[in-house]
């Protein structure tokens, strides 16, 4: 019984930036258990070719394309899903951006303006787009991609962190507001993958060598390691968890 509660059949799913990285391994295992998969990113061609890989596997996905810091083509999004499927039962906000890397005192406004509007703005007002869909099914799941970086503050990312800050506090409002309709709402912090997101810091190797020395689990994430906490909070396994906010990061926070 306890395996059948990981089952997805049936389940839609929304990924935002799925087209590579953390997203598309969150997609991957969504549709490996059997939800219908929206793969979605900035460019078509990108979607396109992750939903037909996925196709080729014997998964089901589609492929909309999506800028999230964009209204309308948050709400096309929404509304092409819906159509396709018919319903809307997971929503993974993990797109997001790190425009600059230095201290806080040498950011513009501008840079400010930018991560804000796509880090927090985008998938609480996507988040918004869903609910009614949700609440009308009498149920869904939002799982927000934060970051350890939004628990416990690193060097050189202090934008960043802010965000991701913000994302956990917006997991805890959803879920306390939204919590009376069955919609449930969590956070997941990963800790440092090696994903093209990234690159800028795991390919300074003095870093790496640093962090794996700190860290318990003494080395970096794949990707494909972050698929199976999302595999719980989406799924009837994780029914009674909501404003959590879990961190996958090889023990990075107890590491201090």
């Amino acid at each position: 019984m306890i395996k059948q509660k990981f089952d997805l059949t049936g389940k839609v799913a929304i990924v935002t930036g799925s087209s590579k990285g953390i997203g598309k391994s969150i997609a991957r295992g969504l549709a490996e258990n059997g939800a219908k998969v929206v793969v979605s990113s900035r460019k078509q061609e990108a979607v396109d070719a992750v939903a037909e890989e996925f196709k080729e596997a014997g998964l089901e996905a589609i492929g909309i394309a999506c800028h999230i810091g964009d209204d309308d083509q948050r709400k096309t999004l929404v509304t092409k899903t819906s159509e396709a499927f018919g319903r809307i039962d997971i929503l993974v906000n993990n797109a997001a951006i790190n425009p600059f890397y230095g201290p806080l005192e040498a950011t513009g406004e501008e840079v400010f303006d930018k991560i804000m509007a796509i880090n927090v703005k985008a998938p609480w007002l996507l988040s918004n787009l869903v609910q009614p869909y949700m609440k009308a099914q009498g149920g869904g799941s939002i799982i927000n991609i934060s970051s350890v970086e939004g628990v416990h503050p690193g060097f050189r990312l202090g934008l960043y962190s802010m965000t991701k800050s913000a994302m956990i506090m917006l997991t805890k409002n959803q879920a306390k507001e939204w919590g009376r309709y069955g919609i449930r709402a969590n956070a997941v912090c990963p800790g440092l993958i090696k994903t093209k997101f990234s690159e800028s810091l795991w390919s300074n190797e003095k870093l790496v060598a640093g962090y794996e020395q700190m860290v318990p689990l003494s080395r970096m994430a794949h990707p494909d390691e972050m698929a199976g906490v999302v595999m719980l909070l989406a799924s009837d396994a994780g029914s009674y968890m909501t404003g959590g906010v879990y961190a996958a990061d090889g023990g990075y926070l107890i590491s201090g």
